[in-house]
């Protein structure tokens, strides 16, 4: 089959662009990465030395018709206005997360879009990884059982991270709207939409101080929120806890806990901020626990695997996986618990979003959506 590659360009070249662009531009033959851009020419010349590109400004990207996707690797404060610009000038656009920082924001991009009829996808697509799917195969092969709750928390410590990414105490970088929002999303694609939702959020240290040599001791001011709690129930009738606490102790590797429970088995997951990473079941009767074997592909560190679904979408036809609708769900989830902390009420969730296909099984090679588009097994 002779499909036509997608021409990609990268806007913003900051600390998450090297992982985008080394999968990018070795691993996915449906993409053909050809120009980024950065408000920082020193970064985006560095970018385009490495891996052959060419530089262009955001004007120049827009204007070039052989470009179809562009992947947004900005900051959460510029997804949005980088975003509707590129729509605006008629682009495909992934987004890393979230969505936009203001709900109002990202309904008006899925709008946009839709009016546009152009494909708006956006990280995390690490759901999209062997962990999560082989943790969505055991749900829906019935081994747990009836699913009826589940619960997720991640401490760290947040004050490690400020310094060498600013936009960690900015709003949309703290631990719901950052971290989070990987684990909410990778509920999502297993149990589907959420109904209603209560929490709690606090910044418990407003002011903190540089921990950086340059500017050890200096004032650091939190924008955003260093502790989210709250309770999930979806709409199929599974309920979820969460917790997410920047003010405990820093780790390596960080040890956060996802675990799935069921009328017949517990299920505990891997770190939904990775691609791979063992999924342990016990099943009724059993109290020793095993590995369940994966045989889903992506096990590896592999951001950009969404644009390269979203290109192959693109190409077929069909809807995305780490589509829009979807995105805008998990932030409607994470901004109805901030409200539901200001308002001491729960929050009905009011969007939804269709629960995609999972990818198919049995196919543990790094090209699987090259493989399956080739031999045309539907996916």
């Amino acid at each position: 089959m002779n499909i036509q590659p997608v021409k990609t360009a990268v806007v913003g070249c900051g600390m998450i662009s090297d992982a985008y662009l080394s999968t990018m531009t070795s691993k996915f033959k449906i993409l053909q990465v050809a120009a980024c851009y950065d408000r920082s020419p020193a970064r985006a010349r560095a970018a385009a030395q490495k891996y052959s590109l060419q530089v262009m400004s955001v004007e120049e990207i827009i204007a070039d018709p052989s470009i179809e996707i562009v992947v947004n690797l900005t900051t959460p404060a510029a997804h949005y206005p980088v975003t509707k610009q590129l729509l605006e000038g008629g682009k495909h656009v992934y987004t890393e997360k979230v969505l936009a920082v203001e709900l109002g924001q990202a309904a008006e991009l899925v709008r946009l879009a839709d009016q546009k009829g152009l494909y708006l996808g956006a990280a995390p697509d690490t759901f999209l990884g062997s962990a999560v799917q082989t943790a969505r195969f055991a749900v829906e092969s019935g081994l747990l059982g009836e699913i009826t709750s589940c619960s997720c928390a991640l401490s760290r410590d947040s004050s490690v991270y400020a310094s060498p990414a600013s936009f960690t105490v900015q709003p949309g970088g703290g631990m719901g709207f950052d971290v989070g929002i990987y684990y909410i999303t990778a509920l999502l694609s297993i149990l589907g939409p959420v109904r209603e939702v209560a929490g709690v959020v606090r910044t418990r240290h407003p002011e903190r101080t540089q921990r950086t040599l340059e500017q050890y001791g200096e004032p650091l001011q939190i924008q955003n929120e260093d502790l989210m709690a709250g309770t999930l129930q979806f709409e199929c009738g599974v309920v979820a806890t969460i917790l997410f606490d920047a003010n405990s102790v820093f780790m390596i590797p960080e040890k956060p806990s996802v675990v799935v429970f069921g009328s017949q088995g517990v299920m505990y997951m891997a770190d939904p901020n990775s691609f791979g990473g063992e999924v342990r079941l016990v099943l009724k009767g059993n109290n020793e626990p095993f590995t369940l074997q994966q045989s889903h592909a992506y096990s590896a560190e592999c951001r950009g695997l969404g644009v390269a679904e979203m290109a192959w979408s693109l190409r077929r036809g069909r809807k995305n996986r780490a589509n829009k609708e979807m995105a805008f769900h998990a932030l409607e989830v994470l901004h109805g618990i901030v409200a539901s902390s200001q308002s001491k009420t729960s929050q009905r969730i009011h969007s939804t979003f269709e629960k995609m296909p999972p990818i198919p099984r049995g196919y543990a090679g790094q090209g699987v959506f090259e493989f399956i588009e080739e031999t045309g097994i539907s996916l």
